[in-house]
């Protein structure tokens, strides 16, 4: 009415476009889908919310794996914001953070390691050296102090952890041998080794300064290997022969004494015995002289020239020798014995004394050799 050219009004609603070309790819043709008073058909209205439902999944999608936190068993995460430890997540799970690059997270891990000191040369308390190697079974505890420790120190690298940790055990076994002597490690006397002593206190020697410096908790100290130098393992060979000969001699000693208090005991229980041998004897000898005795006077009793014949040979035995040379008269006692036969009657001189009561009337005297 004004005169002016006015555009048709422009819609603002969703709608679909049908795009028809024709053959020769000119010209198109729209084909609105309106509803009455241009509302949007069931179709049209389905297919946008269909749309509008796919992108809010995306967009949930992706904000959940940029807040979401998994964290698996072994392992801890330090939540970090704009690179600034906040907070440490140690329970396996889900757990949650701000979307990067606000914080991120940082895995640790927590399982068990062994790492090895190498072999060091180190001196004993009595001068001499060694050769040891030790290991050590750490980890890092499920505890969010000593984590951000760990992290701090060594940045969450193992590897830089196991080389810092062969560092101070090295000199934790400087330390340690210094305390001990030669003897206390090798020695062929297995009471005399005092290993698991050496171990414990190596292991207090790492344990402190490991937890405190590097959060680390020390499970195990060891020691893997123990070697001698050719210097040391001659004067150990040498040490060890003293003490071989020490011991020989004293089992010598000892031998000797004991062999001593055997023959002293021996000979002891064999005077004891021959002395009791001596008693027995005695009294069989005492017995059987009472014995016979007893047994000589029955004898006697029954038979009197038989008494006084044994008399006078037990006369003759002793007063003549082997060499012995006497003349005598053979009719007096005790000599007339020799020339009477068993049942003669005895002479009536025999049986009187001979003048100065001797009983002997020598013809001839005189002994002569």
């Amino acid at each position: 009415m004004d005169g002016l050219h006015h555009p048709p009004p422009l819609h603002d609603h969703p709608y679909d476009h049908d795009h028809d070309h024709d053959d020769n790819g000119h010209g198109h043709a729209h084909h609105h889908h309106h509803g009455p008073a241009g509302r949007l058909t069931p179709a049209a209205r389905a297919r946008f919310l269909l749309r509008a439902a796919v992108a809010s999944l995306v967009v949930g999608a992706a904000v959940l794996a940029t807040t979401a936190v998994t964290v698996e068993a072994g392992q801890a995460d330090i939540i970090t914001r704009f690179g600034a430890p906040v907070r440490v997540i140690t329970t396996p799970g889900l757990g949650w953070k701000l979307p990067a690059p606000v914080e991120a997270a940082l895995p640790v891990d927590l399982r068990l390691r062994t790492t090895a000191s190498g072999l060091q040369d180190v001196g004993t308390r009595d001068g001499l050296r060694i050769l040891v190697r030790a290991y050590v079974a750490w980890q890092v505890p499920a505890d969010a102090r000593d984590i951000r420790v760990f992290v701090r120190s060594v940045r969450d690298d193992p590897d830089e952890a196991a080389r810092q940790l062969r560092s101070l055990v090295g000199a934790a076994l400087q330390v340690t041998a210094s305390g001990f002597d030669l003897a206390d490690l090798v020695n062929t006397d297995p009471g005399r080794v005092r290993l698991d002593r050496f171990q414990q206190v190596l292991r207090r020697q790492v344990e402190a300064q490991l937890r405190q410096t590097y959060g680390i908790a020390v499970r195990e100290v060891g020691i893997e290997r123990l070697g001698l130098p050719e210097t040391t393992l001659a004067a150990t060979v040498s040490r060890m022969r003293s003490e071989r000969e020490t011991v020989a001699a004293e089992r010598t000693a000892e031998g000797l004494r004991q062999a001593a208090e055997i023959r002293a005991d021996a000979a002891r229980d064999s005077r004891i015995e021959v002395a009791r041998a001596n008693t027995e004897a005695a009294a069989i000898e005492a017995a059987s002289r009472r014995e016979a005795a007893d047994i000589q006077g029955r004898a006697y009793a029954l038979d009197p020239q038989l008494y006084l014949m044994l008399r006078s040979l037990d006369t003759l035995g002793a007063i003549i020798g082997p060499n012995s040379r006497i003349v005598l008269r053979t009719d007096a006692a005790p000599f007339d014995v020799l020339t009477r036969f068993p049942g003669a009657p005895t002479p009536a001189a025999a049986l009187a004394p001979a003048a100065g009561g001797s009983g002997l009337a020598p013809t001839a005297g005189g002994s002569g050799r």
